[in-house]
């Protein structure tokens, strides 16, 4: 395929991410300002990020015999709580483990050194100078930072960041990042995107009303600047795809969940989507419960798609059954997949292993996908030839991905054939916590959908 063809009709394989990157940047946001409501909040200066120095860059390759080292850096104990960003660093840490206990890489050991940047700009930008300029590391693995402002630093210095979590467009920014769910962006260094503009698709929409023929989607959220701002969002993709959407907000002070559940029941909406905390998602279920609203799925997304679903939905049992996530990986639940039993054994007696979740599962990916690259160089191990490989083929995870693709097309794609990981949310029938059941398998759930901008 030509590059302007595939500027306009962009991947066959990778799936887009209108209802992903945003929709994790949204949760925190809101997440965030629950916490200042309590008077928790960090000050705003513990979010400005200092200006990167130039730091030093290490070298591009380790010493034959040592260990190669490996940076994670994770938002652990940000304001938004101690559990909320820890999945992808302890699969990828449990991925490592497994990797040193089988003779390591190449016959090195992978020596890990996570970092705690506190969710702050300001102790990302310390954790990046620790790891960059005196751990000397060859790579990062995993990034879910809250505020990524050391990328800039990370990209200058030539380090590669293999499968972060695109929580900001650090992404879809700079080179020498590349994202778990890739990017078409020409990712110059200068701005997100295209000229600051990102595109995503409509691929969730569509399967919803493809394969379920939902008509009517509902979109809650507060009546506060980025839950209002994504809101919007949704409800612009669900219009482009033909819905009728019923807009609901709730007061951020004092949220009527009530009122909004009887009006659901009223309106008979197939699907809801939302644009609220784990908290406010709690009781806006345990609410429709009440009122008796019974929908054809409660969307959302790969953040929580996890165990806590049977504890965070406790008292809200028909919705919980109703929950429906979609994502771009094999869901954790999946285990007549061979490669997903091998994470899910990888994850015995690892930390979190007692709470299973999707970015367990996509931090366990990034690991394999680092592993996978330094292992094609064989003794030769330079970053020039691990980013190689990372721009080289679709990359799968041996499956636990949909195939991950940088193409850094000059112009955004027109449309786009997307495809997507949908799970429903399933009471054990034998009394247990139950789980999430795949809906059908995520190679076969794509749709060409066009690409519609929206700012980062």
């Amino acid at each position: 395929m030509s590059r302007s063809r595939a500027a306009d009709r962009g991947s066959d394989t990778t799936s887009s991410r209108l209802l992903r990157a945003p929709v994790l940047l949204l949760i925190v946001l809101t997440a965030l300002a629950l916490t200042a409501a309590c008077g928790s909040r960090l000050p705003e200066s513990a979010f400005e990020g200092r200006s990167p120095g130039a730091g030093a860059p290490a070298p591009t390759g380790p010493a034959r015999g040592e260990p190669v080292k490996v940076g994670i850096i994770t938002s652990a104990t940000s304001p938004v709580g101690a559990a909320a960003f820890v999945g992808p660093r302890d699969g990828a840490a449990a991925y490592f483990h497994r990797l040193n206990a089988g003779g390591g890489l190449n016959g090195r050991p992978v020596q890990v050194v996570t970092c705690d940047d506190g969710g702050s700009g300001v102790g990302n930008n310390t954790c990046v100078h620790r790891l960059v300029d005196e751990e000397k590391v060859f790579a990062l693995v995993a990034t879910t930072a809250l505020d990524y402002a050391g990328a800039p630093r990370v990209s200058r210095a030539g380090v590669p960041d293999i499968g972060g979590q695109p929580i900001g467009p650090a992404y879809d920014t700079h080179p020498h990042l590349y994202g778990i769910y890739g990017s078409q962006a020409p990712r110059d260094g200068r701005k997100p995107g295209w000229g600051g503009t990102l595109y995503g698709g409509t691929e969730v929409y569509r399967y919803f009303r493809r394969e379920h023929g939902a008509r009517t989607a509902a979109v809650v959220s507060y009546n506060q600047a980025s839950s209002a701002a994504y809101a919007r969002l949704v409800t612009r993709g669900l219009e482009e795809e033909g819905y009728e959407v019923v807009g609901e907000q709730l007061d951020f002070a004092l949220p009527n969940f009530p009122a909004v559940a009887a009006d659901l029941r009223a309106r008979g909406a197939d699907l809801v989507f939302d644009a609220l905390d784990t908290h406010g998602n709690a009781q806006l279920c345990e609410a429709m419960d009440a009122a008796g609203v019974r929908v054809t799925a409660k969307v959302t997304n790969v953040q929580n798609w996890s165990a806590a679903v049977a504890r965070d939905y406790a008292k809200a049992p028909g919705c919980r059954n109703a929950l429906w996530a979609t994502g771009a990986s094999r869901s954790y639940d999946d285990t007549g997949h061979p490669a997903v039993r091998e994470f899910r054994e990888g994850m015995r007696g690892r930390p979190g292993a007692d709470t299973l979740s999707q970015w367990q599962l996509e931090g366990w990916a990034a690991a394999m996908w680092f592993t996978d690259a330094a292992r094609s160089c064989g003794a030769d191990l330079t970053r020039a030839c691990v980013e190689r490989f990372l721009r080289a083929e679709p990359y799968t995870a041996n499956g636990l991905l949909l195939p991950v693709t940088f193409e850094k097309l000059s112009e955004p794609p027109r449309t786009r054939h997307s495809c997507l990981s949908v799970a429903r949310w399933q009471d054990s029938a034998r009394g247990g916590e139950g789980g999430w059941v795949s809906q059908g398998e995520m190679t076969e759930n794509c749709f060409t959908v066009p690409q519609l901008p929206y700012p980062p």
